[in-house]
């Protein structure tokens, strides 16, 4: 990303997070709401302990109590790091093994229709002060072709920061991440240990290019391969290079955590990417965050139609290089 011109921006201190607890938000908002409706109810009535006092206060504890319980678990997903060698097997193949079953997974995922929901924004604390945001379905032409179709796309407000080729270059190709067996050569792997995340046992690698070559861009970072599948499962890490030439041009980009998910019982396909960190461009640092969402995965040839917010799209007729959108339905 490159900072726009001519636009100052505040410093601001931001560290990358790891994880997204989507529930939080609404059982804040209810916590929040049954705490003022509990006060609200001690306000209006005696100060004394009568039967319906107790039977609210009995309301808000049994609320507040799964809550608690369920954010200490919900932390604890990610198990202590497990440095010993692997047994049974050597890294040498495990590293075989996911690598081959990454080019399977990476063609498999070809024969998938998809939908993807970019956000990125720049923040002002934890406050959005400009977003872009596009949502559009991976999909198949007449001829088998694979091709985008956007379906919502409003007006982008960033000021601070302009989006480039490089930028949607990974959104589409390197957050996601494949490193298959026709890459792994271009890659030093390091095998860290094991550590179990939520419910898997999963071997942990450090991954960095081996050298940067042209304008060719890589993932450096690292990857957590499920034991039983042999298939990426989560990554963390950013795209490397940064950019920054002459007269103060930079392109920087953000570290990133991508969830996957088992499709169709077979493969791991990433459902989630997530980054909020802080780049630092020397006119002055700049907060952003992105939020990427990957639904819907069909294999090709099931029938399906393309909807957003309840209404369905009609298909943007292909033209050979340049794919236009359709008008995006208004949300409701």
């Amino acid at each position: 990303m490159k900072q726009a011109e001519l636009q100052s921006s505040t410093p601001c201190n931001g560290s990358c997070a790891r994880r997204l607890w989507g529930w939080e938000l609404p059982l804040a908002f209810l916590c929040s709401l049954f705490v003022r409706i509990g006060f609200m109810r001690f306000l209006a009535r005696p100060a004394r302990l009568t039967l319906p006092l107790l039977l609210s206060l009995a309301a808000l504890f049994s609320v507040l109590l799964p809550i608690v319980i369920l954010s200490q678990s919900a932390r604890a997903q990610e198990g202590p790091l497990d440095k010993s060698e692997p047994k049974g097997t050597t890294v040498e193949e495990i590293i075989k093994l996911f690598a081959s079953k990454e080019k399977e997974f990476k063609e498999a995922r070809d024969q998938y229709t998809f939908r993807q929901d970019v956000k990125v924004m720049t923040l002002d604390g934890d406050t959005p002060d400009g977003m872009y945001q596009q949502v559009f379905d991976v999909t198949f032409d007449d001829k088998g072709h694979k091709i985008k179709n956007v379906v919502f796309a409003p007006q982008p407000t960033l000021q601070r920061l302009m989006m480039t080729e490089e930028d949607f270059d990974d959104i589409e190709n390197r957050l996601p991440f494949v490193l298959t067996a026709d890459e792994i050569g271009e890659y030093d792997i390091l095998y860290v240990g094991q550590q179990k995340q939520d419910e898997l046992n999963t071997y942990v690698f450090d991954v960095a290019p081996k050298q940067i070559l042209g304008k060719k861009r890589y993932f450096q970072g690292r990857i957590w391969v499920d034991n039983h599948d042999f298939q990426i499962v989560e990554t963390y890490g950013k795209t490397v290079p940064d950019i920054r030439k002459k007269k103060g041009q930079e392109n920087l980009f953000p570290k990133f955590t991508t969830w996957r998910e088992q499709i169709d019982g077979q493969y791991w396909f990433p459902t989630y990417t997530r980054a909020e960190d802080t780049l630092k461009f020397s006119m002055g640092d700049i907060r952003i965050r992105e939020i990427i969402k990957y639904t819907n995965y069909r294999r090709f040839g099931a029938k399906s139609k393309i909807t957003y917010e309840g209404q369905e799209v009609q298909k943007a007729e292909p033209k050979p290089g340049d794919q236009k959108p359709t008008e995006p339905p208004k949300p409701q």
